[in-house]
């Protein structure tokens, strides 16, 4: 009997939900083929260079899902869940104020946090929470309503969740065990034949489809499953060529000529699926709900703070344009403008000024030409970096963007939901949600200065120099 461990099981679950979603969403598979296609295409144009960040067959297997919780409870068992698959808490979202829509959730998502496990298996699952204590959205009554309903409710089996603690305790499990683990798994997060109560449903959906999908149904489920790919822009041209129908636009920073950075999103419109009601009278019927979708992303560098700084003003200036009128009211025109204007248009720029996260490598080659100008006792890593004696490699930006995130909920919502802003938002942040999911919940930040800061006392010790990172 075989010992499978946490990066095994990672891979093996991403397997397993990829060929469960795709017999429920036939449309996904032909976004996984389509996606395939545009990478092989990628690489056969642009060769190595394609795989500046990631190799090709990590892009090709990499794998991000969403799912949606409603109660501190649930959330706190699905991060049970998730270590079992060596996939931990990163980055708080909150998507309530990040759209004009009701989108009443908060958000992590749920992935491995060391380079070497990204590399084997990049697995990660954005997953949202109801803010069912908001009173923007709810009033008493229904936040009574809802908590009786989540109550009620059993989402993750309690088999399911031993052998999880299990795993995540040991470091993997045994033949046997794993294969139980996966089944049940995946088996909670399948779409549910059980038949939807048609008026509590239609009540929450008032108030938003989010969280109709989150409170109105007995079960969660995969509401999408997204592969990777190196040309988005390429991706998004021929998923319409086949007739499917995808959101206005893709999601997040433009296309340019420069680097890409951060993370850019796109996703077919949601599908009509076929579900089972119960009706008011108490007949049981057929009936049909759009909230699943297909996404599709291209990821970029990470940025770093000051980056993302820069990002958020851009994104503001971007705003500020098309509110004017400017370009037409077409966003990627305006955007890319204010792209070029703002953003270094190079790597080595990015690193330069401090925008971006960069392993530094030492290049012998460069070190032997320096010759009488090597590095002293104490130099600047900018000065090693603009002399080509610290290469910078860029690290991929792993996680989200919570508007991004909102854009793609709100493209595939039917109505703008209700909220009453004239009240107080309920206060989430990254200390309450590490404290309802029972772990911590990382900084991004922290974990790209971390893998950063590792590469530049590399270079220290193989120069026997003090490098400076200012």
């Amino acid at each position: 009997m075989t010992f499978q461990q946490l990066w095994q099981l990672r891979a093996r679950f991403a397997r397993s939900l990829s060929t469960m979603y795709g017999a429920e969403v036939p449309a996904y598979t032909t976004l996984v083929d389509v996606s395939a296609a545009v990478n092989e295409d990628f690489l056969a144009r642009h060769g190595a260079d394609a795989q500046r960040l990631g190799s090709i067959d990590r892009v090709t297997a990499e794998r991000h899902g969403a799912i949606r919780v409603g109660s501190p409870r649930e959330m706190a068992q699905v991060a049970r869940v998730f270590a079992a698959f060596g996939m931990h808490p990163v980055g708080f979202y909150d998507l309530r104020d990040a759209s004009s829509s009701s989108v009443p959730v908060v958000s992590t998502a749920f992935r491995p946090v060391e380079p070497e496990e990204l590399a084997r298996n990049p697995f990660r699952v954005f997953t949202s929470m109801l803010a069912a204590d908001d009173p923007r959205f709810f009033d008493p009554v229904l936040q009574q309503r809802l908590q009786e309903f989540f109550d009620h409710r059993t989402l993750f089996p309690e088999e399911l969740l031993d052998l999880a603690d299990r795993a995540a305790e040991h470091g993997g499990l045994a033949d046997d065990d794993a294969e139980r683990l996966l089944d049940l798994a995946t088996g909670a997060f399948e779409l549910s034949g059980d038949p939807v109560d048609h008026a509590w449903y239609r009540e929450l959906e008032a108030v938003s489809a989010v969280a109709a999908d989150i409170g109105g149904v007995p079960t969660t489920h995969i509401n999408h499953l997204t592969p990777r790919v190196l040309d988005i822009d390429d991706l998004y041209a021929r998923m319409q060529a086949l007739g499917i129908t995808m959101i206005d636009e893709i999601q997040g920073p433009p296309r340019w000529d420069g680097p890409d950075v951060l993370l850019r999103q796109t996703s077919f419109r949601a599908l009509a699926e076929d579900r089972v009601f119960r009706f008011e009278d108490g007949t049981v019927g057929p009936g049909e709900l759009r909230v699943r979708f297909g996404e599709v992303e291209q990821r970029g560098i990470a940025l770093t703070r000051a980056g993302r700084d820069l990002y958020d003003r851009m994104v503001d200036e971007t705003d500020r344009r098309l509110a004017a009128g400017e370009s037409g009211g077409v966003r990627v025109d305006v955007a890319r403008s204010v792209w070029e204007e703002h953003l270094p248009r190079t790597e080595q720029e990015l690193a330069l000024q401090g925008l971006a996260y960069f392993t530094y490598v030492l290049d012998p080659d460069a070190l032997a030409r320096a010759g009488e100008d090597r590095p002293g006792p104490e130099t600047e890593l900018a000065a090693l970096v603009e002399s080509g004696v610290a290469v910078p490699e860029p690290i991929v930006y792993e996680d989200f963007l919570p508007r991004s995130a909102a854009g793609i909920f709100r493209s595939n919502l039917s109505d703008e939901g209700s909220r009453d802003d004239a009240r107080t938002g309920t206060d989430y942040d990254l200390t309450v949600l590490s404290d309802i999911v029972g772990r911590p919940v990382a900084d991004p930040h922290d974990l790209y200065r971390r893998q950063q800061d590792a590469s530049v006392a590399r270079l220290r010790e193989q120069l026997a120099a003090a490098v400076v990172a200012r």
